[in-house]
């Protein structure tokens, strides 16, 4: 277990039990570690990219708090979401103010750490997240394993904890899933 994480998951179940006072605790305990995580996608993003890493993360607090259904088991699953929920932030910035319509044409990026920082990466995100929504279609756990590595920016046992699976397990998913998002997106393996 992660130091603090007890206390966290102490506040996430005052919390689902109605106690506002303790999402409020929750949020300060974990705003530095979600701060680094915001800065950590704001760091990917183009030098003339307008959303700080604060503004990130205000944006998915409020889409956060408005959940009906925060059941969120301990650090690591909150992390997870929060992370899960900064990538729709990112992806919506991207469709409403720097996507031209691609008309048909599949985009050519390359699937690695690479990717994230590349020039045209408001386009790379969005056809990525057009990827993703697909192979959770077909695949579910697939898709949140790579949403987890490459967006969520979690190791391997992280994301396996998440997920309830096996450490191979994620590995193997993870290299299928991105084969599979390869594929579809028609980009070289970096």
């Amino acid at each position: 277990m992660q130091p603090g994480s007890h206390n966290v998951s102490h506040l996430l179940r005052q919390m689902r039990g109605g106690d506002k006072e303790a999402e409020n605790r929750l949020w300060d305990r974990l705003y530095p570690e979600l701060h680094r995580l915001a800065e950590r996608y704001r760091r990917t993003e183009r030098p003339d990219h307008t959303l700080s890493p604060t503004a990130i993360l205000h944006e998915a607090y409020l889409r956060l708090v408005a959940q009906r259904e925060k059941t969120w088991e301990n650090k690591l699953h909150f992390t997870g979401v929060a992370a899960q929920v900064m990538r729709r932030v990112l992806v919506d910035y991207a469709r409403d103010y720097h996507v031209e319509k691609r008309a048909g044409a599949h985009t050519h990026v390359e699937l690695d750490e690479q990717f994230f920082a590349a020039p045209e990466r408001a386009r790379n995100i969005v056809a990525l997240d057009e990827a993703l929504a697909e192979l959770e279609k077909l695949d579910p756990q697939q898709s949140r394993v790579v949403e987890l590595r490459f967006f969520g920016g979690l190791t391997e046992k992280e994301t396996a904890e998440i997920l309830g699976i096996g450490v191979r397990t994620v590995t193997r998913e993870l290299s299928l899933g991105k084969a599979w998002l390869c594929g579809r997106l028609k980009v070289r393996d970096g």
